[in-house]
């Protein structure tokens, strides 16, 4: 009725005694009941929705009643004019004397013009946009804009296009989230769309290396709550506290992710996020799968590329004109010579102990190269997916996970670390396999 109404009848109510907003509708209908025919009867016009609902607003205070009283039609002017003048004949409320005076009839419409011609003076001061952007802020858009392109659907659900292939997920609350984490680079985020987990993800946590990246509030300790209970879960990261992982920005997401816990610890916990299970006991989280061994798959591990092949096999994605840009600024010291091979790079950065980290393409240009302590900063902002990582240091569970994500083919460094779960999109050598001391 109220989108459809033309007038609202605005009047005042007083009463010599105490009254209830039930007594003042009761009298309007009783006594204006055939006063002015049967075309306008009140409670046919209420029964055919050409009047509103009566709303009256009622205060006593020393032994007196007064209030207010409303009512929306969609009569014509004259109608209208002839039914608020049929309330003013009412001079009984409940047991008591009254007086009921039309106070306006206000024109519905005319109000919602007046807030039309408000609006729109306030849209032409403010609401266009009148900057011009530059070359750089285009490019940055484009880029993003075929980021949040690539989302995808995971049985149904929101996912990034590599979901479906990769060894390791992140999960998330919404679509909103994995639209976020694709701005980032991030392609292999899934939403659970809510705090019942769906079988689908449960499943999948099961057989990948499973981030839980959750809001920072009470919703986020739900979903996690139910995602450990239906799923496997090895690592938890939260945003900040009172804050949702789509507000975080391009810092906060990687912080984030770098600081990721595994999920024995954070169920160990009592304090701020105890995972507990419905009866207030802690849920102990899933033993984690070893690491593959060739002993324990049955298969030979797979030998480094004999020297002199050239790196990578393509799998790396390069923006278009960034081939071989340093977008750190750091110093390209490949020399000009793009057809070195893994063994090349390794025994510069490994074997010769430079504490450095480097980033090559698959054509075997570098991209970029920092110090080691940076290795997972850098590989997180890199625009250009390289080919392959060389990293004088030892390679962690973090940075292969980080180096799943984001399409990396292979990683060497000094030594490997201990594993939760390996793995297997990305090839992991020591410099022992690629670049034997006494070869």
């Amino acid at each position: 009725m109220e989108d459809t109404s033309k007038y609202l009848i605005h009047a005042d109510v007083t009463a010599d005694g105490v009254v209830e907003r039930s007594d003042v509708v009761g009298a309007i209908f009783g006594q204006t009941e055939g006063l002015l025919g049967d075309e306008l009867d009140l409670r046919d016009l209420r029964h055919s929705q050409k009047v509103g609902r009566i709303d009256a607003e009622i205060e006593s205070t020393e032994g007196r009643s007064r209030g207010k009283v409303t009512i929306a039609t969609s009569l014509d002017k004259v109608e209208t004019a002839t039914l608020a003048a049929s309330l003013e004949t009412i001079d009984r409320v409940g047991p008591c004397r009254a007086e009921l005076t039309v106070r306006e009839i206000e024109d519905v419409r005319a109000a919602k013009r007046k807030q039309v011609v408000d609006r729109a003076t306030e849209l032409l001061r403010t609401g266009f946009d009148d900057t011009v952007m530059s070359s750089e802020e285009i490019l940055a858009e484009v880029r993003q804009h075929v980021r949040v392109d690539d989302v995808t659907e995971y049985e149904g659900l929101p996912a990034g296009p590599r979901v479906e292939e990769g060894d390791a997920i992140i999960v998330v609350e919404g679509r909103a989230d994995v639209l976020t984490l694709l701005k980032y680079g991030i392609k292999n985020a899934v939403a659970v769309e809510g705090t019942n987990v769906p079988e689908a993800v449960a499943a999948l946590s099961e057989e990948r290396t499973t981030t839980a990246f959750l809001d920072g509030d009470r919703g986020g300790d739900l979903i996690l709550e139910e995602l450990t209970q239906v799923g496997d879960v090895d690592y938890v990261a939260f945003a900040p506290e009172e804050r949702s992982v789509e507000e975080l920005g391009h810092h906060e997401v990687f912080t984030a992710l770098r600081n990721k816990t595994p999920y024995d610890a954070v169920a160990e916990e009592s304090a701020p996020r105890e995972v507990a299970a419905t009866d207030g006991s802690a849920t102990p989280a899933p033993a984690p799968d070893p690491a593959p061994t060739p002993e324990s798959t049955g298969e030979p591990e797979r030998p480094p590329e004999p020297d002199g092949a050239n790196v990578g096999s393509g799998k790396g994605t390069a923006t278009p004109g960034e081939e071989g840009t340093d977008t750190d600024g750091d110093e390209d010291d490949s020399g000009g010579d793009p057809a070195r091979t893994v063994y090349d790079h390794a025994t510069e950065i490994v074997r010769e102990g430079t504490g450095r980290v480097r980033y090559v393409d698959d054509a075997g240009t570098v991209i970029a190269e920092t110090d080691a302590g940076e290795a997972y900063d850098r590989l997180a902002s890199l625009e250009t997916v390289p080919e392959t990582v060389v990293v004088d240091g030892v390679v962690d569970q973090k940075l292969a996970d980080l180096a799943a994500d984001r399409g990396v083919a292979r990683i060497v460094g000094r030594s490997l670390g201990e594993f939760t779960k390996r793995p297997t999109a990305v090839r992991l050598h020591s410099i022992a396999d690629v670049a034997p001391e006494n070869p």
